[in-house]
């Protein structure tokens, strides 16, 4: 085993230092704190808002392993701090209903969005016969209250997609893309493509990636000729591209805000994992690809909250809001723990910015979860995995093996089928202690807004 180097230990200290006002930084002392906050977080009631945080592919290893690198072993990170906390099952479906233990980002966003499980790579629809299914963003708008949705990925992929469209498959994200979905083409009398729908939808604020898909042209229907953005300028939206312009907008009326061409660029780099392992390394807090003007995760959640806040200011009903840090999957896929890491930091940050609007809001609920677990594993220093690997220095001067071996190297890493962590404050929080269904966080979500 060797120890890291006084260059490494200098490093270490200076970005632990950077890094601890923007995470949360407490020790297992503060367990008393968190079990006093549960004894008051134990209450029914109706939500006026709902905030849903989703950790695409943060399962138990990826927080892990951003908790050690980041503010250490025995440190806690904002998605820690949650009162209450059990574990759900993430399992998909075949079309018989018979179960799929592995689930993708689709059938398992659709699951918590309508309800109901789904076959890999549909989007809130059933399993069998391929019907739309009513979901939760969708019930509320009926209901009156303002809706949004934020995002690191397209706003056309999977998690986004499954609150505001139903499609066959996941791939159907613009009017260019809708080879595997034949049926849901305006030509036929569906609903169009994923960013379509999208837009058609009103949703009160969408922030993402996916430019590309929102510049394809309609082919049919009563905007052919039009791209998805001039379609969502006609609806009345506002579209922002970066960082000024999202802080500029005002209240009023829809904003979509699309921020990059594809998926946002993840805020750190480093080496990726390799057959054999990497010499120590640290992950460089930053990315020379992603641009300057472009919003973190947390400014877009706080932005959105603003908004959707604004608008529901003299009405009795409140808001329900999504927001996604999806790169913690992408990297995991890409066996980047670096990339990885930091993407799962960003999240923290955006958990902080909820949890600060409830503490300032107790009738807001406030979830964290995933959608699926992955790759990721912390193994010994002196494992020699069959896969890819890396060898980390940790902001306490420590080295620590993350392995990726859930497929061949030169193959994209799988998720896998364990069940995930779910946290939960304020009205209906109960509803996610013990081991419970992913459909159910549905039910939780319906039941906190009394949603009909």
């Amino acid at each position: 085993m060797h120890s890291p180097s006084r260059r490494h230990l200098v490093a270490a200290t200076a970005l632990a230092a950077a890094t601890a006002a923007a995470v949360a930084v407490t020790t297992t002392a503060g367990a008393s704190d968190t079990r006093q906050q549960a004894r008051h977080a134990v209450k029914g009631g109706k939500a006026k808002n709902v905030i849903l945080l989703i950790g695409d592919g943060m399962g138990d290893s990826e927080i892990t392993l951003a908790r050690d690198y980041v503010v250490g072993a025995n440190g806690r990170l904002n998605m820690d701090a949650f009162p209450l906390t059990g574990s759900y099952t993430t399992y998909a479906v075949h079309a018989d209903g018979t179960p799929d233990y592995v689930t993708d980002s689709a059938a398992s966003g659709s699951g918590w969005a309508t309800g109901v499980k789904t076959v890999n790579g549909r989007i809130s629809k059933t399993p069998d016969t391929n019907r739309a299914l009513p979901t939760i963003l969708e019930l509320a708008q009926k209901n009156g209250y303002a809706t949004g949705s934020v995002t690191t990925a397209e706003l056309t992929d999977a998690t986004p997609a499954v609150l505001a469209s139903h499609a066959t498959d996941r791939s159907c994200q613009g009017p260019g893309d809708m080879a595997k979905c034949p049926a849901d083409t305006l030509a036929k009398g569906g609903p169009g493509s994923i960013a379509e729908q999208s837009v058609n939808h009103r949703v009160d604020v969408l922030f993402g990636g996916g430019r590309q898909r929102f510049d394809q042209k309609i082919t049919e229907g009563p905007y052919r000729g039009l791209t998805v953005t001039e379609q969502a300028r006609k609806l009345g939206y506002q579209v922002v591209t970066d960082d000024a312009g999202m802080k500029g907008v005002k209240a009023g009326k829809p904003v979509l805000g699309l921020f990059a061409p594809g998926n946002v660029p993840t805020e750190w780099t480093g080496k990726p994992a390799a057959v054999g392992g990497t010499a120590p390394q640290r992950c460089v807090t930053s990315n020379s690809g992603r641009p300057s003007a472009t919003p973190s995760l947390a400014d877009s959640a706080a932005k959105a909250i603003q908004l959707l806040e604004a608008k529901q200011k003299h009405a009795r009903k409140g808001f329900f809001l999504q927001i996604e840090g999806a790169s913690i999957d992408k990297q995991d896929h890409a066996a980047d723990p670096c990339g990885q890491i930091g993407e799962t930091a960003a999240f923290d940050r955006a958990v902080k910015v909820a949890r600060d609007y409830a503490a300032k809001h107790p009738d807001t609920l406030v979830v964290t979860t995933a959608d699926h677990g992955h790759t990721s594993q912390i193994v010994p220093l002196e494992a020699t995995p069959p896969g890819l690997s890396s060898t980390l220095v940790t902001n306490e001067g420590q080295q620590l093996k993350v392995n990726y071996s859930t497929n061949t190297p030169g193959r994209s890493q799988e998720h896998t089928g364990t069940q995930v962590r779910i946290a939960a404050q304020g009205p209906q929080a109960y509803r996610v202690l013990g081991v419970t269904n992913q459909t159910d966080l549905f039910t939780t979500l319906r039941a906190a807004l009394g949603l009909r």
